[in-house]
């Protein structure tokens, strides 16, 4: 497998909880479950990609602006998931702030996948993408596992 594979498949996972979450209503129960597996995704994710991706673009001139813009992205995100965080689930603002989310987390998505990727797949040979996708999943489900002992 290579690197964007791995992450797409993670973007599909966001996506998908993203949808579920926006289409919830006053059960706060369901919300919960959803919204703490989607953060944890999100984080995990995060965490993961600069780590085993982005550090390694960061290096490339190619790249390097792209690499930057990603990470900006991600705090945005982190920004997001806190003012969610502190905001009572059953309330409108928290549905507001989530589809704030949505579209933010859709919006990098789809810069990763119709920019970045096509960018970091030419300075990126075989080995490197195999090697990072490799990383980049070892990481994952680290930060996952680590998450279930805290949680």
């Amino acid at each position: 497998m290579k690197i964007f594979e791995a992450l797409r498949q993670d973007h599909e996972k966001q996506r998908l909880l993203l949808k579920i979450l926006a289409e919830t209503s006053g059960n706060t129960a369901a919300r919960r479950e959803y919204y703490q597996e989607l953060k944890t995704q999100l984080e995990s994710h995060a965490i993961a990609e600069e780590r085993h991706f982005y550090s390694h673009l960061l290096e490339k001139d190619a790249t390097v602006d792209l690499t930057r813009h990603g990470i900006a992205e991600h705090h945005e995100i982190d920004e997001l998931l806190a003012k969610l965080d502190d905001t009572d689930m059953s309330s409108p603002a928290w549905l507001r702030h989530l589809k704030t989310l949505q579209e933010k987390v859709e919006h990098h998505l789809a810069d990763e996948e119709q920019e970045f990727f096509q960018v970091a797949g030419n300075v990126l040979n075989d080995r490197q993408k195999t090697k990072l996708a490799d990383e980049y999943q070892k990481e994952m489900k680290q930060e996952l596992d680590d998450e279930k002992l805290t949680a």
